[in-house]
C-alpha cells in the first residue's frame, strides 16, 4: 500500500490543481456542521485538509494515523505561520491507519504537562514540533562537524565503552564481568585515554561523535550519559588548535543558525574572567563586571570588612526600584551557597545612600563612595566580602541571575570567546595538589620553570571555549615528555604503585615515541542547547533521565532477576 506521495513540507502552490497523497497524525478537527478541516501533521510541517462533507471525519480523534488522497487548492486566507499556508487540500478519500487514545499531554509547542509526564510519555511528547526541530537542530550540528572535519584529514575513529575504571574527576558508571567475576569495566566518562594513544598509535588526526558516562548529580545542563564532539591532532600548538576549532564553530553556527560569527575569537586568561566577572564561563553580553572595592571600605567601622581578605562588587544602574527587599533577600539564600558572608546591597536613591551598612560608614566615606563609583539616582551596589575567589564566584552567581532577570542582554546576540591560562593544579585546604582539568594537561611553557619549586604558579595549556556563558567546550595541549608527567604525578601524591595501578598501560605507551599533541571537546547537548535557545538539557535528548536519574518511561534503573546477580558473582545486601 502507498501510504503518500509528498511530505507536508512539500505542499505548495507549485502543485495546485494536482493530485497527492499525505500520510501523518490528525493534529485538529474542525467540524462546521455541512464541511469540515482537518489539521494534518508530519514530521515536517502541518497541511489543511477540506472536506466537503463532515461524516467523513465523524469517526476520527486528535492524534490518529491516517492517509488521505485528494487534490490541492489555493486557500481563501494563507495561514502564514504555515510553510503550506496559501494552499489546502481537498480531500477525495480517507484511510484510518491507526486510532489514538486520548494523549496525556497536549500536543503543541506549548503545552501544560509536567516535565515528569512528558518524560513518562517520551514519545508523545516528541511529537511536539518544538522537541522535533531541537533533535533537527543536533543531526544538523553532527552533520556539520564531519563535513568539516572530513575535509581537514581527520578520521573518525570509535573507542570503546568498556574500559578500565580510572577514578579521577566523576564517578565511574561500573559494569560487572560474568566471565571475570569480582572484576569490573566502567563505563567511559571520556575518551581521554584513548584519544591520547590514537596519537602515539600515529594516527593523527582523530575524532568521534563520543557517548560519555559519568556518576554524578544532575541539573538542568547535565545528564548521566552525554555526547562529545571529541577531537584529538598531533603536530598542532595551541594557536593551531584554537584556529581550526572557530573554523568548526564557523560552519556550525552559519550552516545550523545562519549566523555568521566573527574570527577570530576574544581570548581572556582565566584571572582576568574571575576578576571581572567571577566565573571561567563569563557572559559578556553585558556589564555589571565586578571591581576591587577595599580601597572604599576597608576602613569603615564594619567589623567584616576589617577582618576580610577582600571587598568586591558592581553596580547594577537604574534598577534599585525593581531590586526590592524581597528581591535582595532571594539573591542573597543564592550567595551564601558560594560565600558564607552572603552580600550587602547599598542603593542611592534621592541623593542618599541606602543600606545596613551605612551607618558604619561617615558622612565623608559615604560622600568618597558615591564620587568614586560615580554612583547615580536609582544606582545598586552588589557587595561581598572574605576569600577571593569565594566572593568572586559568588558576585559572578548573582551577576548572571541579574542578566538573566533583569534581560539585560540580547537574546538574539551570541558570545563567543575563549578562557585560557588556566591554573594546571588547584590546592586543597589541607596543602596538597589535585588537577584543574586532568593530570595530563602540558603546563603552559611560561609557566613550567614553577612545577618544581611552587606549583600554584603554574599555568597550563589549557583552553574552554564559552559561548553565552555556558561552557560549550574545553580541552588542552598535552603533555609528551616523560621527566614532566612524572613531575606532575609527584605534585599530585600518586605513589609508583598508584601510577602503575590506575594508568599503567597508558604511561608505559609513552615510552615507545609521542608525539606533540592536544585537542579538545564540544558538549554536543550544550552546543545543541544553545542554538535551541533552551536552557534544559533534557530538551535537546530524545530520551533522558530527570534529575534523580531515572527513566520515567522504562522505569530504568530498577531491580533485576536475582539469577542474573549470581551469574555475575553479585549478592545485594
Amino acid at each position: 500500500m502507498i501510504y503518500r506521495t509528498h511530505l507536508n513540507k512539500e505542499i505548495d502552490e507549485k502543485l495546485v490543481g494536482e493530485e497527492v497523497m499525505l500520510a501523518g497524525w490528525v493534529k485538529t478537527i474542525r467540524n462546521l456542521g455541512g464541511l469540515a478541516f482537518i489539521d494534518l501533521r508530519d514530521h515536517g510541517d502541518i497541511v489543511q485538509l477540506f472536506f466537503s462533507d463532515a461524516k467523513a471525519v465523524s469517526n476520527l480523534s486528535p492524534e490518529d494515523v491516517i492517509s488521505i488522497k485528494g487534490k490541492v487548492r489555493l486557500r481563501e486566507k494563507a495561514n502564514p505561520q504555515l510553510k503550506s499556508g496559501k494552499v489546502e487540500v481537498v480531500v477525495t478519500s480517507l484511510t484510518l491507519l491507526s486510532e489514538a487514545k486520548t494523549t496525556p499531554l497536549i500536543i503543541d509547542d506549548a503545552t501544560d504537562a509536567l516535565e515528569d509526564t512528558r518524560l513518562k510519555y517520551r514519545y508523545l511528547d516528541l511529537r511536539r514540533p518544538i522537541m522535533q526541530h531541537n533533535l533537527k537542530v543536533r543531526a544538523q550540528i553532527v552533520k556539520a562537524v564531519h563535513e568539516y572535519l572530513d575535509a581537514h584529514d581527520f578520521t573518525e575513529i570509535e573507542t570503546p565503552l568498556l574500559c578500565l575504571s580510572t577514578p579521577e574527576g566523576a564517578r565511574d558508571f561500573l559494569v560487572p564481568s560474568r566471565i571475570n567475576k569480582g572484576a569490573f569495566y566502567a563505563l567511559p566518562q571520556s575518551p581521554q585515554i584513548f584519544k591520547q594513544l590514537l596519537m602515539i598509535g600515529g594516527l593523527e588526526r582523530y575524532y568521534q561523535i563520543a557517548k560519555c558516562l559519568r556518576d554524578e548529580d544532575l541539573r538542568s545542563d547535565r545528564q548521566p550519559e552525554f555526547t562529545q564532539i571529541d577531537i584529538e591532532t598531533s603536530f598542532m600548538d595551541e594557536e593551531e588548535i584554537l584556529t581550526l576549532t572557530e573554523g568548526l564553530l564557523a560552519k556550525i553556527f552559519q550552516d545550523v543558525a545562519h549566523k555568521k560569527i566573527s574570527l577570530p575569537l576574544r581570548r581572556i586568561p582565566y584571572a582576568e574572567a574571575i576578576s571581572r566577572y567571577g566565573s571561567d564561563k563569563p557572559d559578556t553580553r553585558f556589564g555589571l563586571e565586578i571591581k576591587a572595592l577595599d580601597s572604599l571600605f576597608e576602613d569603615s567601622e564594619f567589623t567584616l570588612f576589617k577582618t576580610v581578605e577582600c571587598i568586591r562588587g558592581f553596580i547594577v544602574p537604574n534598577y534599585a526600584h525593581i531590586l526590592t527587599r524581597k528581591v535582595l533577600d532571594s539573591l542573597n539564600l543564592e550567595a551564601k551557597k558560594f560565600s558564607p558572608h552572603g552580600l550587602i546591597a547599598l542603593k542611592y536613591e534621592n541623593g542618599t545612600l541606602l543600606g545596613s551598612i551605612t551607618k558604619f560608614l561617615s558622612e565623608e566615606k559615604i560622600e568618597e563612595i558615591i564620587q568614586t563609583l560615580e554612583l547615580k539616582n536609582d544606582d545598586v551596589l552588589i557587595l561581598g566580602g572574605g576569600d577571593y575567589y569565594k566572593v568572586s564566584f559568588m558576585l559572578g552567581a548573582i551577576r548572571k541571575q541579574l542578566g538573566d532577570e533583569l534581560s539585560l542582554y540580547d537574546k538574539n546576540v551570541d558570545d563567543l570567546l575563549w578562557v585560557t591560562e588556566f591554573p594546571l593544579f588547584e590546592k586543597r585546604d589541607d596543602g596538597t595538589f589535585t588537577s584543574s582539568h586532568h593530570p595530563f594537561t602540558r603546563p603552559s611553557e611560561a609557566t613550567i620553570q614553577y612545577l618544581k619549586s611552587q606549583p600554584e604558579k603554574v599555568l597550563s595549556s589549557a583552553y574552554d571555549i564559552v559561548i553565552n556563558g555556558y561552557e560549550a567546550g574545553g580541552g588542552s595541549l598535552r603533555i609528551y615528555n616523560q621527566d614532566v608527567q612524572k613531575q606532575v604525578f609527584t605534585i599530585l601524591g600518586l605513589s609508583e604503585e598508584d601510577i602503575a595501578r590506575k594508568f599503567g598501560f597508558f604511561v608505559e605507551a609513552f615510552d615507545y615515541g609521542t608525539p606533540p599533541h592536544g585537542g579538545l571537546a564540544f558538549g554536543l547537548e550544550r552546543l545543541t542547547m544553545i542554538l535551541c535557545h533552551t536552557d534544559n538539557i533534557r530538551d535537546v535528548i530524545a530520551f533522558p533521565k530527570n534529575l534523580r536519574g531515572v527513566d520515567m518511561m522504562s522505569n530504568a534503573p530498577r531491580p533485576v532477576d536475582p539469577k542474573q546477580l549470581e551469574e555475575l558473582g553479585i549478592k545485594i545486601d
